[in-house]
């Protein structure tokens, strides 16, 4: 039915989404070029002087203190030429522009009497940047393609604060990711759900301090893609390797002896250039790349999910083992993924330009599940497609104003299954996997839920950069973000009441939950970069307001009354949620102390919407007193009214050149975070717990970093960053409080602050490039890690407190050599590529009675023996508690 209400929504989407078309925010994706130019012999500035970006129609022209910008410059390497009447021209070559940065390049110019040639020279990446006020780091895609890095992932952890996702001792749905300006964050998750490839990107730009407030929706970081823009002439490569696991840890991970060199490879191209017939008009860019990997996880195919045995009997010799499978290794986390990306690029005079890209990402993987090791076909598979569309128009102003548009549409599919037909009659009934008990792998049976989402954003923002003057650029903007959220969880129920076939259940009941929901939200700011001779600062402000559009139960006391009622539920029991809002002040100043040192100081407040997965979870607040089901189902209802999370976020920091190509970074930080998300308890018919989201928890993470770089340089480029940091929060998960009131005995919730999950004290990256990119390139990576905490505990009880105790350090080497030669006009390159170098056995999780991953003190415990076809050592032997083995690439590459 139309109601008042919902023709008043629509009304109030139409006017904003309006409004945000005129005008609205885009992260950054460009940059810019400043300076002065100047007489050589009197130091007078020239006014008048025109400076040119070569190959392209951007310029400038110095006023009358001789200063000069050029705006709008995406990431990339210039050369850049000055010229007036009566001197000689002036060319710098190999200029670098990144995103969001001030490039200062100053000239000085001779009479043409004096040099009758034009001078170029070759310019370097300076080590301080003058005009950075918080932390960030930016990598390009020629540094990326230089070193053993896989995905944009490997990148970012490689960075300083950064650890397994985890920006500065944030939870790693806190990070905002962005492609090109725009967000491709599943709303659902909150995490990421679509990576450009390496071979596709210009620069990343990893923000791990107080950003500027033109990003929004992050509490602890932003990680902009920005991806590589068509060329002017015809251009492409095209890249292909294959290996496997190399490890002679064979009692660890089975089958791993047997090497295929096709167990992992990757093949990956793209091609840019002009549209032939349309040159001067159009430009495009494509891009693909396909990867596959077995993993090194494996099961045996020893039973078929249909199989039945019976362990019952105390005499293992009156046992019956009604195992059909052949015997195989199965992958038990093996994954592949392709993409397809592609931009054309219109130019329509003027310095205008219309470009419209797409992207496809189709992921498929399994995540190894010790039980299953015998019966490899009864777990789970996850599949994940994602697509993108970004429609742009950059409209110029002047020379010293223009603004981006955008207009996009980004939506994910995720399944999870473990066949795709529900009523596939390979789904068999949930007791046929307590046919073994104790230490025992399962001997049968499937898992029998489905769990469907698809989230779809359409995004409409831009945003208006203006050049005031020399000192002051102003950049404002509004984004408005319209989600479509359709989510499906449901059991395949195969029982005595569906004569043991696979049936669904009726929708709406406790294990059938559907829903579908329409949030928005839009977000305004307003900042200044003020540029001065011996300061710079960028100081704005931002507002956010998100419509969650939906309902919650603000007293689950009365969920009892709803077992007999079916959606929608009478008003007095349900309330509508309330829009949230909330400004968000930033300011970060950088203080030149010299002409190679600067200080810099920030503060900010930041503001994150909760992943909705947590705001409309158990829709129709069911809650069965019986049964077991997986994560949250039938334990945990959402709550629509949640409020979203917020940081503050202090940091200071000296950068300070040694000498031209080397220098030194150190930064200390604090965050206080609160409104985090967790559970309140509740109980059922007085003894069924249950439990209902809401914003509780809270953190503080404190830190210092150090950073020495040599960039690149004469055939030598090194880095090495260390991070020290204390992440402590009262819980790591938001389901944590619920988890402890269901142990037995219950556990109290922390009252103090206590180590987080992910709390690594001390981390050591290194890198080293040594070669000559028209010969040779030889380069490695290097990781020390202190080890993340645990729980001691004995026999699932604590002996210990929470994250009391920390597992063994963690160490690895990566490298990577490339040879290039010339074959019949085309540039060849051989590659090879080794990860985990020396093999190491890295123990990501440990035993809780022993903090190590390889012993527990269960294997010495007289228990009785497992109910089962293994021992109980094999079943205590868990190599998914370790990193990968050495993994070795043999490839080539050639370009046109």
């Amino acid at each position: 039915m139309f109601t008042l209400e919902k023709m008043r929504k629509r009304i109030c989407i139409s006017i904003i989404a309006f409004f945000c078309i005129i005008v609205s925010v885009h992260a950054g994706t460009t940059g810019k070029i400043a300076g002065q130019v100047f007489d050589v012999t009197n130091g007078e500035p020239l006014v008048g002087a025109n400076i040119l970006i070569v190959g392209t129609n951007k310029g400038a022209a110095t006023d009358i203190d001789g200063n000069y910008f050029i705006l709008n410059l995406p990431p990339g390497n210039y050369s850049v030429k000055v010229s007036m009447l009566s001197y000689a021209s002036v060319s710098i070559n190999n200029v670098r522009v990144s995103v969001d940065q001030t490039t200062n390049l100053d000239f000085q110019l001779t009479e043409e009497a004096l040099n009758l040639q034009d001078v170029v020279v070759t310019a370097s990446t300076p080590i301080v940047r003058r005009d950075l006020t918080s932390t960030e780091a930016k990598v390009s895609g020629d540094d990326i393609s230089m070193m053993p890095l896989e995905d944009i992932q490997s990148v970012i952890n490689l960075q300083a604060g950064v650890v397994d996702g985890h920006f500065r001792g944030g939870r790693s749905n806190e990070v905002k990711y962005l492609v090109d300006g725009v967000s491709v964050n599943d709303a659902y998750s909150g995490g990421f759900s679509l990576q450009v490839e390496i071979n596709s990107l210009e620069e990343v730009q990893v923000l791990t301090g107080t950003f500027n407030a033109e990003y929004g929706e992050a509490l602890s970081g932003v990680v902009n893609q920005v991806t590589k823009i068509a060329d002017d002439k015809l251009t492409g490569d095209f890249s292909f390797y294959g290996g496997d696991y190399v490890s002679s840890n064979s009692k660890l991970f089975e089958n791993i002896n047997h090497i295929s060199p096709m167990g992992i490879y990757n093949m990956q191209g793209n091609v840019s250039g002009p549209v032939p017939g349309f040159e001067k008009l159009l430009k495009f860019f494509l891009s693909g790349r396909y990867v596959y990997s077995d993993g090194y996880l494996y099961g045996k195919r020893i039973f078929k999910p249909s199989d039945s045995s019976d362990f019952s009997a105390n005499d293992p010799a009156d046992w019956y083992i009604g195992s059909t499978g052949n015997g195989r290794y199965v992958p038990m986390n093996n994954n592949h993924r392709y993409t397809l990306q592609g931009k054309l690029s219109l130019n329509v005079g003027g310095g205008k330009g219309i470009v419209l890209s797409g992207m496809y990402q189709d992921q498929k993987s399994r995540d190894y599940n010790h039980a299953y090791k015998l019966n490899p076909d009864g777990d789970y598979q996850r599949l994940q497609n994602s697509y993108l569309g970004i429609l742009s128009y950059t409209h110029v102003i002047s020379n010293s104003a223009f603004i981006d548009f955008a207009l996009s549409a980004f939506r994910t599919n995720n399944n999870q299954y473990v066949f795709e037909e529900p009523l596939d009659t390979n789904y068999v009934n949930p007791d046929r996997k307590k046919d073994v008990s104790g230490s025992a792998f399962l001997s049968g049976g499937t898992e029998n839920w489905n769990f469907n989402h698809s989230t779809t954003t359409y995004t409409a923002k831009t945003d208006l950069t203006w050049q005031i003057n020399q000192i002051h650029q102003i950049k404002t903007g509004y984004e408005f973000q319209y989600h479509n959220l359709d989510y499906e969880d449901f059991q395949i129920v195969v029982d005595a009441s569906t004569d043991y076939k696979p049936a669904l259940p009726i929708p709406g009941a406790f294990n059938y939950n559907i829903y579908s929901t329409n949030p928005y939200q839009f977000a305004i700011y307003l900042q200044d970069k003020i540029e001065l001779d011996y300061l710079v600062v960028n100081v704005g402000v931002r507002f956010d307001y998100f419509q969650p559009d939906g309902e919650y139960l603000e007293d689950p006391n009365k969920v009892n009354l709803l077992d007999n009622l079916q959606p929608p539920f009478p008003d007095s029991m349900m309330n509508t949620a309330q829009s949230k809002y909330q400004f968000s002040p930033r300011i970060g100043i950088s203080y030149p102390i010299t002409d190679k040192g600067a200080i810099h100081i920030s503060y900010g407040h930041f503001f994150q919407v909760p992943p909705f997965e947590y705001l409309y979870q158990n829709p129709n607040f069911r809650i069965p007193l019986t049964g077991d089901f997986p994560g949250t189902i039938g334990k945990t209802i959402g709550n629509a009214d949640l409020k979203p999370q917020q940081t503050i976020m202090y940091e200071i920091g000296l950068q300070q050149a040694i000498t031209d190509d080397f220098g030194i970074t150190a930064t200390a930080y604090y965050k206080d975070i609160r409104n985090l998300l967790s559970t309140e308890i509740f109980i059922k018919n007085e003894f069924k717990k249950f439990s209902k989201l809401i914003n509780r928890d809270y953190g503080a993470v404190k830190g210092i970093t150090l950073t020495f770089e040599k960039p690149f340089r004469n055939g030598l480029g090194a880095t090495l960053d260390y991070t020290f940091q204390i992440a402590k929060g009262n819980a790591s998960d938001p389901n944590d409080a619920f988890n402890k009131a269901q142990a037995n005995p219950p556990i109290e919730s922390n009252k103090q602050l206590v180590p987080l999950d992910w709390d690594r004290r001390h981390s050591l990256n290194m890198t080293l490039t040594l070669g000559d990119p028209e010969d040779y390139i030889l380069s490695g990576i290097g990781r020390v890690g202190s080890g993340f905490p645990y729980t001691p505990s004995l026999q699932n009880q604590r002996t210990g407190l929470e994250n009391s105790d920390n597992k063994p350090a963690v160490f690895n080497i990566d490298i990577y050599f490339t040879k290039y030669v010339m074959l019949f006009g085309t540039r060849l390159s051989l590659f090879a590529k080794i990860y985990n170098l020396l093999d190491t056995q890295n123990e990501q999780d440990v035993f809780g009675d022993t903090g190590r991953a390889g012993y527990t003190l269960e294997l010495t415990r007289n228990q009785q023996a497992p109910r089962g076809v293994n021992t109980i050592k094999e079943f205590y032997t868990r190599p998914d508690f370790y990193s990968a083995p050495r993994q070795i690439y043999i490839g080539f590459s050639f370009s046109l």
